[in-house]
């Protein structure tokens, strides 16, 4: 499970890492997110409605299914296994349909220990940026009474850790191969079998892990220190 990760780089810098037409929506771009948590409004890059190209938007944290009676389910809806979510009703449309890019630097995980639960960040080791594979929807209220949807919602897709992750924590997110990026949000693929393939080519050995303390704990927490290395501990 994904809970919170750090958006570092500006909303421009991430429409760079693209090889497609992106155009920079409705993003608050307040300056770097250290802590991004659930509920909260992170960029998301997405099909533009006339496929002419992507846009990147501000999208809240948690996937409201577009057939929701209360939007609250999104408070738990946060994370999709990547392997069973062309099947799970609340994901089976957005996989086939609404698919996007979250934009990402590092993500945090809690192992657990003796001492309780320990803090680690996971970055690539290049330091640069990347893109998180996810599923988007909008609500339009119980009743579909609502002329535009509340906040449209996104969800992170997530996959089993390679070895050398899974000690932190068995799963993690799908971040995606580079060269995959159009190809995720290509409106025309819709087929499960070939999305799997597009998400079976993750990278895998390019990232890098180091504890970080508890001060991360806290969504409150949004600075810095979030990311800083506990001294003198070995990173993974």
């Amino acid at each position: 499970m994904c809970g919170r990760y750090n958006v570092l780089t500006s909303a421009q810098g991430f429409v760079d890492l693209l090889d497609l037409l992106v155009a920079v929506g409705n993003v608050a771009d307040g300056g770097p997110c250290y802590n991004a948590a659930p509920t909260q409004l992170l960029p998301v890059v997405r099909r533009a409605r006339n496929d002419s190209g992507a846009r990147i938007d501000d999208l809240k944290w948690g996937l409201v299914p577009s057939w929701a009676k209360d939007p609250a389910i999104g408070n738990r809806m946060i994370n999709a296994r990547m392997e069973t979510a062309a099947e799970k009703p609340a994901y089976r449309v957005p996989f086939r349909r609404r698919r996007c890019l979250v934009a990402a630097d590092g993500w945090y995980e809690w192992m657990k220990s003796t001492d309780g639960k320990q803090p680690w960040l996971i970055r690539r080791r290049d330091g640069e940026p990347f893109f998180i594979a996810g599923l988007w929807d909008a609500w339009y209220g119980k009743d579909r009474e609502l002329d535009v949807p509340t906040p449209e919602t996104f969800t992170l897709l997530t996959a089993d850790a390679p070895d050398r992750l899974s000690p932190i924590h068995a799963r993690m997110p799908v971040v995606l191969d580079r060269g995959l990026y159009e190809r995720w949000l290509d409106p025309a693929v819709s087929d499960p079998r070939a999305l799997h393939e597009v998400l079976g080519e993750r990278p895998l050995d390019v990232f890098e892990a180091w504890r970080v303390s508890s001060y991360v704990n806290s969504p409150a927490n949004d600075s810095g220190r979030c990311i800083e290395r506990v001294p003198d501990s070995d990173p993974l």
